[in-house]
């Protein structure tokens, strides 16, 4: 017994403790080979199974930080689609949430024609005319991240002269397209439809100034926006009046539609802002043709040479709701009638309907109420573009400069002769627009005459501030995520 006892105690003797002792033994190893098993499992299941796996999305990451603002996506893009009178732009936007509010981070930007009002009757043709601009939107746009992208289609005043019928069955047929062929989300209010000339503007300013960084400031320095499109042109400002004496009343803003109340970071905004529909480069051109054309019928005349035109210029112009036309041609060396830049300008400024009446006081043209720019908006930048931009970038007007300069270049321009610009490029580009006299003196008529901006105001055209585009596209994007949160945290 008590050599059991002994071999028990070293734990040698073969009885049930060294049966319990193995027992146990057994089902560690297999523990650890289950444990082992699955690791290498997970682990797999991991693991890279290819060199494209191993790099992460860069449309997915911000380049100016690793973590987003609580509650927050870190990547949010927006699809903005101008649908303007001469064309459809798209914009795909990259915002980071590294703060509290949309930080724009990169853009795409594509471009097609024609214009979805050149497709009358053709409802489904203009709707299958966007998939150019989609197909951009596919690629930009992480597939992880489509369903909660929201994209909306802004017509603007192009669209909007097709005609109720016509314009609405083009809107019924994109939305319809979109909702079918792509996963993108609509816009909770107003997705796909004619955009108020009004929001056009202010969406215009939004950017402007957004891209400027002086949204926010106590200081108010904002910039004002004169967006010339082809149908029509808007501008909006923050005019600054005298502080008004309760006893004897002062200058302030009318009420009325063109007083524009909005808040952004912290700070309130009263604004000016017009749109003024068939004033866009197009449709002056319509005014301004028919306008020569009409001189000349009433003086029994079935066509006229006329300043605005260089030689080879000719084209038909219809009048009386095409019961009678008028062939309107340039003027040639050895025409009757003179090269005269003070010509096409006069035909410029009759369009703007300065002879309507005022009503309410002070007005700039067409009977429209407009705070006066010397006096309430003297000093702040002043950013033209679009058309603006297009006529003036390249003929060498650049960036910054004076509105006699743009005078100048009209008067240039109008003496029909490629020889007195002294790049080749240059003298290209003129010789191959055969109405730039008449557009620049359109332009200036519309910066002088009509908003009443003196000759030695400083104004500033660009297409992009900081590498984004210019116009409203923005601002309307930035609106977009401000009413609505669209990807999650996280994703």
């Amino acid at each position: 017994m008590a050599g059991q006892e002994s071999y028990a105690g070293l734990g040698q003797y073969p009885s049930k403790y060294r049966k319990l002792a193995l027992k146990s033994w057994l089902r560690m190893a297999a523990v650890f080979l289950v444990v082992l098993g699955l690791g290498y499992v997970g682990f797999s299941s991991f693991r890279p199974t290819s060199k494209a796996a191993l790099a992460i999305d860069p449309r997915l990451e911000s380049k100016f930080c690793d973590i987003p603002h609580p509650g927050r996506p870190l990547i949010q893009y927006v699809l903005m689609i101008d649908a303007g009178s001469t064309g459809s732009r798209i914009h795909v936007y990259k915002f980071n949430y590294c703060k509290d509010h949309a930080m724009l981070e990169d853009e795409i930007f594509l471009q097609i024609k024609p214009g979805l009002s050149s497709f009358g009757d053709d409802a489904a043709g203009a709707a299958r005319s966007l998939d150019g601009l989609m197909e951009a939107a596919l690629k930009g746009v992480p597939e992880s991240l489509h369903a909660c992208t929201p994209i909306a289609v802004k017509a603007t005043a192009g669209l909007r002269m097709l005609g109720d019928e016509k314009s609405d069955r083009i809107l019924a047929a994109i939305t319809d397209r979109l909702t079918k062929n792509y996963r993108f989300k609509l816009i909770p209010k107003g997705a796909v439809e004619i955009m108020d000339g009004k929001d056009e503007g202010i969406y215009a300013w939004i950017t402007v100034n957004y891209l400027l960084g002086t949204l926010g400031s106590s200081e108010h320095k904002t910039a004002a926006t004169f967006d010339l499109g082809g149908g029509s042109t808007q501008i909006v400002f923050e005019p600054k009046f005298e502080v008004r004496d309760p006893t004897k009343g002062g200058p302030r803003m009318e009420p009325g539609e063109h007083r524009y109340v909005m808040a952004y970071g912290g700070q309130n905004y009263t604004l000016y802002q017009h749109s003024y529909l068939g004033f866009g480069l197009n449709e002056a051109r319509k005014k301004i043709k028919t306008l020569i054309a009409q001189e000349a019928s009433d003086s029994g005349k079935l066509s006229v040479e006329h300043p605005c035109f260089p030689a080879g210029f000719r084209e038909l112009v219809p009048l009386n709701g095409g019961k009678s036309q008028v062939t309107v041609m340039g003027i040639t060396k050895d025409s009757a009638t003179p090269s005269s830049p003070e010509a096409c300008y006069k035909e410029a400024r009759r369009i703007l309907n300065k002879d309507v009446t005022c009503t309410v006081q002070p007005c700039s043209f067409n009977g429209v109420y407009q705070p006066p720019l010397d006096k309430t908006f003297a000093e702040n930048p002043f950013y033209i573009f679009s058309y603006f931009y297009d006529r003036t970038y390249p003929l060498g007007v650049r960036d910054e400069f004076k509105l006699a300069d743009v005078k100048a270049l009209m008067e240039k321009v109008c003496k029909h002769d490629t020889a007195l610009f002294a790049s080749k490029e240059q003298q290209e580009e003129v010789g191959a627009e055969n109405q730039y006299c008449m557009d620049l003196s359109f332009q200036y008529a519309l910066l002088r005459d009509g908003v009443g901006m003196a000759d030695d105001r400083v104004v500033r055209s660009t297409r992009k501030i900081k590498d984004a585009e210019t116009g409203w596209c923005l601002g309307a994007s930035l609106a977009v995520l401000d009413q609505n949160r669209y990807c999650k945290p996280g994703y």
